[in-house]
């Protein structure tokens, strides 16, 4: 079974937006897991505009599946995931201002200093994952900076698949397929939902997890978190 990590960041976007702790980040947390969740992932950003950094340190302490921080590795960055050693990071190279992921690395460009930070993270026993497009020569030498995972960006194949076009999930199985074979785990996440998870989880073979926020808060407007969660765990089964 594929596993789901709920991203929490639209709960931490609602909360600030009238400055209390309604609602609890903490308590939906814990109920996510209580509903099934497999994962919680966070995504502090420099101006700390949903995910707090003190919120992380707090979550620490209570999420009892697996914790993934992800973000842009930079030194505050790399020393908030030292300081709390989650299961997983998952590296993005986003900017400071931008709204959401929309990129993945340039594993050629860029190699030299991901195996610099994935050393660090490496040696304190933290599972490290990079954000890559789905592209077979960014795949090929992500193995060479170290990381034990990838996590495909689907922003195109969600794009693609709410347009009819479902041949946008090959090239996802044809990384997938060579990141395996390259002795990487592969991850999966951005703009999948309830349409489209199914159908992506049947085709990309050896799928271990992946990361939903945006979507599956929204569904659970509708549908209730619970609900929402469980519908998710049906289909990755």
């Amino acid at each position: 079974m594929t596993k789901l990590s709920v991203n929490i960041n639209k709960i931490a976007t609602l909360r600030n937006a009238r400055g209390g702790n309604v609602p609890n980040l903490l308590k939906v947390a814990m109920d996510i897991e209580s509903f099934g969740g497999q994962g919680i992932t966070v995504h502090p950003r420099p101006d700390e505009r949903h995910i707090r950094y003190r919120d992380v340190l707090e979550l620490k302490s209570i999420v009892k599946t697996e914790f993934n921080i992800e973000g842009n590795p930079i030194r505050k960055f790399i020393d908030l995931v030292l300081k709390v050693k989650p299961e997983q990071v998952t590296l993005v190279p986003d900017a400071d201002d931008a709204i959401t992921s929309n990129a993945g690395w340039d594993t050629i460009k860029h190699k030299d200093f991901l195996k610099e930070v994935i050393s660090e993270f490496n040696r304190n026993g933290i599972r490290t994952s990079i954000f890559v497009d789905p592209h077979l020569g960014m795949v090929e030498k992500a193995v060479e900076t170290g990381a034990n995972r990838i996590e495909l960006y689907t922003e195109a194949y969600a794009q693609n698949f709410a347009a009819g076009d479902r041949d946008a999930v090959k090239i996802y199985a044809e990384c997938a397929k060579l990141a395996t074979s390259l002795g990487l785990g592969v991850n999966a996440g951005h703009d999948l939902s309830l349409e489209n998870i199914e159908y992506f989880k049947e085709q990309v073979p050896g799928l271990l997890e992946v990361s939903i926020g945006h979507a599956l808060i929204t569904e659970a407007l509708y549908l209730g978190l619970e609900t929402t969660i469980q519908k998710y765990l049906k289909l990755l089964q």
